[in-house]
């Protein structure tokens, strides 16, 4: 018996731990709420012509600035890390922000990615700068806009227009650097999944799973 529960601290708990540790402590509950009920979008142009809103969407959100295709490298990151893997689920949309008059750089780095991605779930919708630091403005965040309009940074949004993230003093997190791949791999993909998970379960709890999540 003792040679048992030796055999068990040496082997089988440091195991159990490594694990528990490697999935991180947010997979074990709900993701906070940083900014809560942060306003829809305007009547704001896209690409496509069409009406983009927050509404009924787990989005992940971008502000592209002015200088879109100088950080192009950001939106591969972010499509290779993340989107790829996730895009199917028809609930999910990835919206940037981006200034007016950067529509053709949009459309380029859209191109780009279409060469061996579905696009149908990236939304770029343009407006004036004003609208932009507006918006921004009331996400409530300690961040800011670079001169150019623009963040590395991505944020997850909930249903119900939630910004979601990390509260805790040592590791408060309201978005995700698209400029390191493995802050994406890591942090905002367990992050994510924690969103996926919460809907997933509400809606097993209310027999009305669906293919969407």
């Amino acid at each position: 018996m003792k040679k048992n529960i030796v055999l068990f601290i040496l082997f089988v708990l440091p195991i159990v731990a490594y694990l528990f540790f490697a999935s991180g402590i947010n997979s074990f509950t709900k993701l906070p709420i940083i900014t809560p009920k942060i306003a829809d979008f305007g009547n704001w142009k896209s690409l496509k012509n069409e009406k983009v809103s927050l509404n009924n969407k787990i989005t992940i959100l971008g502000f592209s600035g002015s200088s879109i295709l100088k950080n192009r490298g950001n939106f591969f990151n972010l499509n290779e890390k993340i989107y790829q893997q996730y895009h199917t689920f028809k609930d999910l949309q990835f919206v940037v922000i981006c200034p007016l008059g950067t529509e053709t750089d949009a459309q380029k780095i859209v191109d780009a990615l279409s060469a061996f991605t579905d696009v149908s779930q990236w939304h770029f919708v343009f407006t004036s700068p004003e609208e932009i630091n507006a918006y921004y403005s009331q996400l409530k965040l300690l961040g800011k806009l670079d001169a150019d309009l623009g963040t590395p940074n991505v944020y997850i949004v909930d249903k119900e227009r939630n910004l979601r993230g990390r509260k805790e003093k040592k590791g408060y997190k309201e978005g995700y650097n698209t400029f390191h791949p493995a802050e994406l791999s890591n942090e905002m993909l367990d992050d994510f999944r924690v969103i996926l998970y919460e809907y997933r379960a509400a809606l097993k709890k209310n027999h009305n799973a669906t293919k969407q999540l």
